[in-house]
């Protein structure tokens, strides 16, 4: 699925027929045309393309001309208007049978979604969204759209999730269509970012291109970033932000702790390397110091220095350090002194907080060092960051009554008028890109904000997700976490309860290396089930799109931890789907199908399949292929990983099927790791050095944990180079490696309190 390749579909008539389409980022225009493929050396691109007369024929540009082919009445000669200057990797051109549905922006602009033959319906979300978010843009930047038209296009076979070819923007399927009755909300939400990320590339990208790969974090980690902020405007219900910390900037927290992470700014020089670099440093990190560099300058002065780095660089590339002197000169702030330590060193900074009190003073003495996963203070004492720290008290959880920039390993920090009974919290919104380790007094006056949700939604997910951090670094016992997990049982928030959710999951696939993995599911039954109870199965009149992704989470959590009124009423529910009695709501579907896999047998596992080859809706199918996995049966496990390499899976879902399987369970992650090596020949020519090869090492290997299965991995990749992937597998082994330490570390104290708690 790189350069210009062949991408199979289905006709409606159920036909084999093939699109052609380009994929060039990041090397891979060379393979379709000669050409100098490198970011920095632009041209302009005159596309005349030699097509079949009943075929759609897109590129970059809007056509200019359509005739007949002289030598051959059966074809048509489109040739398409001279592009603007650009690099080779954001050219694009798309031959096949598509139907489309299109709009104007108020300045002419013409926006058209393509979609496959009879599912025009299934592009009108994008085009509304595209429609509200080109405005957006051109708003927020003030530069407008410097193209006349922008064309979305469905595309059947394809690696990435999207591309931001200059006005061909291609897609996944599942990142572009919409069923108004068979799309579930968190699909709808994935669409909005997925059109507000590529729209923002049209601008930050295209219009100004970094002028090498190690700047590659400037198109990803911004478009990362502003997606939120375009979704957000469009739809303000979705609490878009909270979910960007659980989503985003966690995720990258995670990543960066680890020894073999790598800076936001990193040297690049061969292809293989600049697969590896598209990976959450560059998109979720780059997101998030963003997001803490537009807190810290304010919005005004952000949006002036954004329209003096486009308005300067336009049709030309630029580096780091020419968005950083923009943003300086607009903001008259140290941008580049204060930045350069977060975008060119690795990792982040652990604070250490504790306080005196004095009267009506509160002095908080706050301290620095490099958080590291394995919890030890890796690498010299001179790793420092310039941090912009903001506090926040109980009087007003959401106004940060102090904010200061921390540029030493130790300061102190003074606060007037606080009394012993405030509580006082360091980084309210979860903003700045680091973990807090609180004094045992500090964190004991913050724990009943969790309990009566004084404390914001994102600051309560906040203190949850650092504190599961220093567990897992050893700098904390675990068992101190599961009691604060237990404050979360009248929580209301979706984003707070699906970071719960992913922290528990965690804990479960630790201990399915114990003797004890019943008891954490008991805990997690007893923790979601209040919530659980209350949400109920079907919608309540006046809920909306985060109570529709709560429930799903809920139930889904409940089913796979075996709670057993669950199991019985997700039976039913399967068994009147599949009758045709009762059609599952789309946003019940995950949960439901991943609960009777779970306690399924060889007829449910058939079942499932069958309406796997029933969907014509490729959401659906992606769907029943996350969760197939769950199915207990060794026998059943391996029929799954068969089924990943058919002709039923397309080439891109293949990762998402084994990765499945890796993560339900002991018995699937050791027979999904056998399945990786057996097939590895093809899985990697399949994928050839793309980054899906690096996610489907992470996916088959991440939840093992003893030494001899990180020799073991290491020792296989080692006899089986994975160029793209290196860096990968480094972490993977470091990883495993982490877990064992972790087990070794807490696991007899943690089953002595799941046994014993009240």
């Amino acid at each position: 699925m790189k350069g210009f390749y062949r991408s199979k579909y289905i006709t409606p008539s159920g036909e084999v027929r093939y699109a052609a389409v380009t994929q060039f980022e990041a090397t891979d225009a060379r393979r379709a045309f000669p050409c100098w493929d490198e970011p920095a050396i632009k041209a302009t691109f005159d596309v005349t393309l030699i097509v079949p007369k009943d075929r759609v024929a897109l590129s970059n540009m809007n056509v200019i001309e359509r005739k007949p082919y002289p030598d051959d009445e059966s074809l048509v000669e489109v040739k398409f208007a001279e592009s603007p200057i650009m690099s080779t990797y954001l050219v694009a051109f798309v031959v096949g049978e598509y139907d489309f549905v299109e709009a104007r922006t108020s300045d002419g602009v013409l926006i058209r979604v393509y979609t496959p033959v009879g599912k025009a319906e299934q592009g009108k979300f994008a085009l509304e969204v595209a429609a509200k978010t080109l405005p957006f843009y051109k708003d927020y930047f003030n530069v407008p759209y410097p193209l006349p038209k922008i064309d979305l296009i469905a595309i059947a076979d394809f690696a990435a999730g999207a591309m931001e070819n200059w006005g061909l923007v291609t897609y996944r399927e599942t990142a572009l269509l919409i069923d108004p009755k068979n799309s579930c909300s968190s699909s709808r939400q994935w669409v909005a970012l997925v059109v507000g990320h590529e729209l923002a590339h049209q601008w930050f990208g295209n219009l100004v291109t970094m002028e090498w790969w190690t700047h590659l974090w400037l198109n990803e980690g911004f478009a990362s970033w502003i997606e939120y902020l375009c979704v957000d405007h469009c739809f303000p219900e979705y609490d878009i932000w909270t979910q960007f910390v659980s989503a985003d900037y966690t995720r990258a927290q995670e990543l960066d702790a680890l020894n073999n992470s790598h800076p936001i700014e990193v040297s690049v020089g061969h292809p293989s390397e600049v697969d590896e670099i598209f990976d959450a440093i560059s998109y979720s990190k780059g997101a998030s110091v963003i997001r803490m560099l537009h807190d810290y300058i304010g919005d005004e002065d952000f949006r002036k220095g954004m329209n003096l780095y486009l308005t300067k660089f336009q049709e030309k590339n630029a580096a780091t350090e020419d968005l950083w002197n923009c943003l300086q000169k607009a903001s008259g702030k140290p941008i580049a002194a204060v930045m350069s330590t977060w975008t060119q060193q690795m990792g982040f900074p652990l604070i250490y907080v504790e306080d005196v009190q004095e009267e009506d003073q509160c002095f908080l003495k706050l301290s620095q060092k490099k958080f590291c996963a394995n919890g030890q203070d890796a690498g010299p004492a001179s790793t420092q960051w310039m941090v912009p720290i903001s506090i926040c008290t109980s009087e007003d959880p959401t106004y940060a009554k102090v904010k200061v920039l921390m540029d030493k390993p130790e300061v102190t920090v003074v606060l007037k008028g606080i009394k012993p009974e405030h509580w006082v919290k360091l980084n309210p919104g979860t903003v700045g890109f680091y973990r807090i380790q609180y004094s045992s007094s500090m964190l004991e006056s913050l724990l009943p904000g969790i309990r009566d949700l004084s404390l914001q939604p994102v600051d309560r997910l906040g203190l949850q997700n650092d504190l599961f951090s220093l567990a897992r670094a050893g700098i904390i016992n675990t068992v101190e976490v599961l009691k604060v997990m237990e404050a979360f049982v009248n929580e209301p928030n979706y984003t707070v309860w699906s970071d719960l959710s992913c922290n528990l999951g965690i804990l479960s696939t630790l201990l399915s290396h114990t003797e004890f993995q019943d008891e954490i599911h008991l805990f997690i039954k007893d923790i979601f089930s209040p919530i659980g109870q209350k949400l109920g199965w079907d919608p309540k009149p006046g809920e909306g799109h985060l109570d529709a992704l709560l429930r799903a989470l809920v139930l889904g959590k409940l089913g796979k931890a075996g709670y057993q009124p669950m199991l019985e009423e997700a039976r039913r529910r399967f068994k009147d789907h599949v009758e045709g009695k009762q059609p599952l709501l789309a946003d019940l579907r995950s949960a439901v199908y991943v609960t009777v896999l779970k306690h399924g047998d060889v007829a449910t596992l058939d079942t499932m399949l069958k309406l796997h080859k029933q969907a014509d809706m490729q959401e659906e199918k992606n769907r029943i292929e996350r969760v197939l996995g769950a199915i207990p049966a060794s026998d059943l496990i391996q029929k799954v990983l068969t089924f990943a390499l058919s002709e039923e899976v397309r080439p891109q879902d293949t990762v998402s099927v084994i990765g499945g399987v890796a993560g339900a369970s002991k018995q699937g992650r050791n027979a999904a790791w056998k399945f990786v090596k057996d097939n590895w020949e093809e899985l990697h020519n399949r994928y050839q050095g793309g980054f899906l090869i690096s996610r489907l090492i992470k996916l088959s290997v991440e939840g093992f944990a003893t030494e001899k299965m990180a020799a073991e991995v290491k020792a296989f990749f080692d006899s089986h180079p994975a160029p793209s992937a290196e860096r990968t597998v480094q972490q993977c082994c470091e990883n495993i490696l982490l877990n064992e330490a972790w087990l070794k570390r807490d696991a007899e104290a943690m089953h002595e309190y799941l046994l014993n708690r009240k």
